[in-house]
């Protein structure tokens, strides 16, 4: 019992100290003013500080996007929700041959800051990362304390 309580509370210190729910009264000006700059339209953000940086979560015209920028307000990429049938078709094809019995639940197309677009494919406990060719690059377990349905 000890141990589930030990590994319950390391879980939980590790998933706060990855992302910091975070006011944007308390964000450094160069973020706040990047991102007002490349997104003037939008009011209502929720920050969160993840390992030094600072995401951004909000909707862009009526899609989930997240974009992540470093303490000095450069953007470091930009996260938008897609359907699970707009992934490249490889991405679906390594999921069902890879992880049997797996349904997508949440897709996601990524740009970093030289432009470079990657997928992701997710569900309960897992990221799989994809080139724009839709071939495997990595995969994220989540830990427990992260894992949404």
């Amino acid at each position: 019992m000890k141990k589930i309580i030990l590994i319950l509370t390391i879980a939980l210190f590790v998933n706060y100290a990855n992302a910091q729910k975070i006011d944007s009264k308390d964000l450094p000006a160069s973020v706040s003013g990047a991102f007002a700059k490349l997104y003037p339209a939008i009011k209502d953000v929720k920050w969160e500080r993840e390992n030094g940086n600072f995401e951004a979560n909000f909707d862009l015209n009526k899609v989930e996007t997240s974009a992540i920028f470093d303490p000095v307000g450069n953007l470091l990429e930009t996260e938008s929700e897609i359907k699970v049938s707009d992934l490249p078709k490889n991405t679906t094809d390594y999921v069902t041959k890879t992880y049997p019995g797996v349904k997508i639940k949440e897709a996601s197309k990524i740009k970093d800051a030289k432009g470079k677009i990657t997928f992701e494919a997710a569900w309960k406990g897992m990221e799989v990362i994809f080139d724009e060719k839709g071939n495997f690059l990595k995969e994220h377990k989540e830990p427990i304390a992260n894992q949404k349905d």
